[in-house]
């Protein structure tokens, strides 16, 4: 006999938006609008957190994984709980078949979904990796998730409100211009890709994972333990990794950015270099804007800092690592070559235009 659908409790529902409102306001939405002000009068939003105060990067040690993973955790631990709340959230107290019907499909109408719902948001590219996680486990489409996922970044309200005070707002029109077709296009690919196959997700999620409410125990009781099993599950797994590849980065940042002044031009191999080092390297929300108000204050050439601009914040050696388990090994992979062709793109529209 086929199981009984029982349907899905609308206080799961409520406690989801409750958090999601809730935690959003308290650690994006109000902080940022203060901090927009700041970033209006003071043509500044503070220290690079690549250099902190003493101007320059750190040679590799202990002490320089150290002070950067202390610095880079009190800017972004906040936001981190948020997203290990919310990507358990999703799997416990939202109805599978809603994520299914918003975010599951193979065609455009998921990754416009998920980019609207990535606006909002807001969050950094390694905060917002178990929300991504949990899209995932309850058959939120590959390219829709990526849409959300790179969305959190590139088309992120305040970062761009900062970068215009901050940099200029023709840095907010090359970012938003072509944070849209990253967006969005790489969103695209990544559903023409998978289409054909009958999964959404390559890691299936275990019966007590699932948000579907066939056959399940809906009693309060039983959800609440399905959400506690999912976030204690996802957090174990997920900050062991991330905190060692932020130490590794942490120490290693004057191997990636051995160099910040004058002699960094528009040449081809700094801007490739700079695209790398972008890509691989782990920034809290909108660390992009003093990281390159700093460099192009000492002399580096516009070409790599907009190579930066692009290649910073949507994906970092630790986030990929969170969702690769959600990914395809080639999903992953066009990701990375995509992020990286929109910084080389980006560095040729900025010397073009004369940034």
């Amino acid at each position: 006999m086929p199981s009984r659908r029982s349907p899905h409790p609308a206080w799961g529902i409520a406690v989801f938006v409750l958090i999601a409102l809730a935690g959003l306001f308290y650690v994006k939405w109000s902080p940022y609008y203060g901090r927009a002000f700041v970033a209006a009068d003071t043509h500044s939003i503070g220290r690079s957190i690549l250099t902190g105060a003493d101007g320059a990067v750190p040679a590799p040690s202990l002490r320089a994984a150290l002070d950067y993973a202390v610095t880079y955790g009190l800017a972004i631990w906040k936001a981190l709980l948020l997203g290990l709340l919310l990507g358990s959230a999703v799997q416990a107290l939202l109805p599978g078949h809603w994520i299914k019907r918003w975010l599951g499909g193979l065609g455009m109408g998921s990754v416009m979904t998920g980019s609207l719902l990535s606006i909002p948001s807001m969050m950094c590219t390694c905060c917002s990796a178990p929300v991504i996680n949990g899209l995932r486990k309850c058959q939120a489409a590959p390219g829709g998730t990526a849409a959300y996922w790179l969305g959190n970044t590139m088309l992120n309200p305040a970062t761009l409100v900062f970068m215009g005070f901050v940099l200029g707002w023709r840095w907010v029109g090359l970012r938003l211009v072509l944070g849209l077709v990253m967006v969005i296009g790489l969103g695209w690919v990544l559903n023409r890709m998978n289409r054909g196959s009958n999964a959404t997700v390559d890691v299936p999620a275990g019966a007590d994972e699932q948000a579907s409410s066939d056959g399940q125990d809906m009693s309060p009781a039983a959800i609440l333990r399905r959400w506690a099993r999912a976030f204690f599950s996802m957090t174990l797994r997920l900050l062991p990794e991330y905190l060692i590849l932020v130490l590794v980065l942490g120490a290693a940042r004057a191997w990636l950015f051995p160099m910040i002044g004058a002699s960094v031009d528009n040449s081809v191999l700094w801007i490739l270099g700079a695209a790398v080092a972008g890509m691989l390297f782990v920034i809290p929300t909108a660390g992009e804007v003093p990281i390159i108000q700093a460099m192009l204050s000492a002399g580096v050439a516009a070409g790599p800092a907009a190579a930066l601009l692009m290649t910073l914040p949507p994906v970092s050696l630790p986030s990929l690592a969170m969702v690769a388990r959600s990914f395809r090994r080639t999903d992953l992979a066009v990701l990375v070559a995509g992020v990286l062709v929109m910084g080389v793109l980006a560095a040729g529209v900025a010397i073009a235009l004369g940034f």
